[in-house]
């Protein structure tokens, strides 16, 4: 059995197992839920390892509704009382829990508890990416650019909020509902964005992410009340981007830039589909910072060829996003556009502003950036300089193998 298709299935059965388990017995006994899910996909992997099924998916399903009697008995010979049994068991089958429309209800009631407003942001942010799509401790830690020690203690803390405040497992309706909808879009543009850039040492690009975050963004739009103009962005942004992933690596896996990158090799479908959705996030006086970076996205791949960009365009959608939100990763991509817009004097300004801590683990890119920037003065001491920290400092070993091939067109 392949780790690759484990991981797979991993990725795309976790959530849903864990909604639907929940669903029955009760986000008081989540923590036993979640073992139990672990326990599942550690036998798949013993099982499978000689003797894989012919439907590995359904395999899981139903070993799913196996591990959901064996906790019923389990819980029962303890004497715990299990919320909301009766309506679980006894007026719902199982069988009919596990049909897709009911696992998608499940899982959007999954991704709304995770984002209530009692538990704490930066919790819900760690929560939903552990219960929804099964995300690790290290990886969550990756993904928030934090420790995984740290991660672990907001895991913690949100169960435990969960159970003192006794947050029900349901879809929010009314005002409440616009309010817990931006943070789940916050949690899906994470997961696409540890799949299209991954922060993982070994591999830059993470398809089974980006596809599990579309998949659930898509369960957003296809919801009445949660396809608002802002879903509709964030979805034309993962179309956006997904639709030239192949593009990003070669054959043997060495990372390309935007300039270096075969657009013959982009997937119009997708690019379509993602026009259709930006069509539908425009019906709207107000835009989100999803709206610009959807925006900034079109403009690439708009152009035919890398000369063909409109630089000003991509800038002022930038200017935009960093007025709305004023991070410092936004400010250093004014300064990457001003550089290819041959705007040197004022993209070395801005740089200048720039303290390269804040970035956290991108802080390799300001560095990378102002290697760029002596390149075009013809300063290459500096920019041999600049690049060699940039090196240092990078985790990935794709994009670390990237910048060294530039330091050595610095040298020659």
């Amino acid at each position: 059995m392949e780790p690759k298709l484990i991981d797979h299935l991993f990725r795309h059965h976790y959530g849903k197992m864990v909604s639907v388990l929940v669903r029955i017995f009760g986000l008081p006994h989540l923590e036993i839920i979640e073992d139990a899910i672990q326990d599942t996909f550690i036998k798949a992997t013993l099982s499978w390892k000689n003797n894989q099924p012919d439907n590995p998916e359904a395999w899981l399903t139903q070993a799913a509704k196996n591990r959901v009697l064996d906790l019923f008995r389990k819980l029962t010979a303890e004497k715990k009382r299990v919320p909301h049994i009766a309506s679980g068991i006894d007026t719902i089958a199982i069988q009919e829990l596990f049909l897709d429309s009911e696992i998608e209800d499940s899982q959007l009631r999954m991704i709304f508890t995770a984002c209530h407003p009692y538990l704490n942001p930066k919790d819900r942010i760690a929560f939903a990416l552990k219960t929804v799509s099964g995300f690790s401790s290290k990886e969550i830690a990756a993904a928030l650019l934090s420790k995984e020690e740290t991660i672990k203690k907001r895991l913690s803390r949100a169960r435990t909020s969960i159970q003192k405040e006794h947050i029900s497992f349901q879809i929010p309706k009314g005002k409440t509902l616009a309010l817990r909808l931006d943070s789940v879009l916050e949690v899906l543009y994470l997961i696409f964005n540890e799949g299209f850039h991954s922060t993982k040492k070994e591999i830059i690009v993470r398809k089974e992410l980006c596809a599990e975050a579309m998949r659930l963004c898509k369960m957003l739009l296809n919801h009445k009340n949660t396809k608002t103009t802002k879903s509709y962005a964030l979805f034309a942004i993962m179309c956006f981007h997904a639709a030239r992933i192949d593009s990003k690596t070669t054959h043997d896996n060495q990372l390309l830039d935007l300039q270096h990158q075969d657009r013959s090799q982009w997937y119009f479908p997708l690019i379509k589909l993602g026009n259709t959705a930006m069509h539908k996030a425009v019906e709207t006086d107000t835009f989100s910072t999803y709206h610009y970076e959807a925006a900034i996205a079109a403009e690439h791949l708009k152009a035919k060829t890398f000369k063909d960009t409109n630089w000003k365009a991509i800038l002022h959608w930038y200017e935009c996003l960093y007025a709305l939100q004023p991070m410092p990763i936004h400010l250093l991509n004014i300064a990457v556009v001003q550089l290819q817009d041959s705007r040197f004097r004022e993209s070395y300004q801005l740089l200048q502003q720039l303290e390269p801590e804040t970035l956290g683990q991108r802080s390799y890119l300001y560095y990378a950036t102002l290697s760029d920037y002596y390149l075009t003065q013809e300063d290459y001491k500096k920019a041999i300089m600049h690049m060699d920290i940039a090196i240092d400092l990078v985790t990935n070993q794709q994009e670390k193998e990237y910048l060294e091939k530039k330091r050595i067109a610095l040298i020659l």
